[in-house]
Formats: structure tokens, sequence, C-alpha cells
């Protein structure tokens, strides 16, 4: 399958991109950072949120073929 991933700031800047279609054929969000990490070894290092369809997931829930989005910690105020 192929998904739409989408970085933003610090995220971005180690990819060097916003969006990119990325294929992959596992099932969790788990198995989806470590083919990440492998592309992308310093994101490894990095805290970050994944949100599935807009919704923040932990790392056990399952792809469901929808956009992916890695998000920095916020700063608030």
């Amino acid at each position: 399958m192929n998904l739409t991933i989408k970085y933003f700031g610090m995220l971005a800047e180690v990819t060097q991109c916003q969006e990119e279609v990325f294929a992959f054929s596992q099932e969790r969000i788990s198995d989806l950072l470590k083919a990440l990490y492998m592309k992308y070894p310093e994101l490894e290092e990095k805290e970050f949120q994944v949100a599935q369809n807009n919704q923040i997931v932990t790392t056990d829930n399952r792809i469901d073929h929808s956009e992916i989005a890695l998000l920095p910690p916020f700063a608030g105020g």
C-alpha cells in the first residue's frame, strides 16, 4: 500500500520534505516507524506524536490506509 506521510516542523527539516508517498506493507504504526527510522536515522532521536486521520494514535494502532502525520511537540502559551 502507499501511505501519504506528512512531516511538520523539525521533522520536515530532518526528512527534507513536508509530504511523501511511502510504499509500505506492514500493519502497525510501530512497523511504519521502524521503516521510517531506517530511511531517516536522525528521526529516531526526535520526539513526536503520530496522527492518523487527524487523531493521535499509539504505536500499537493498525494502519488503515489513511494519511499519517508526524507531529513535533507543540509549544503553547
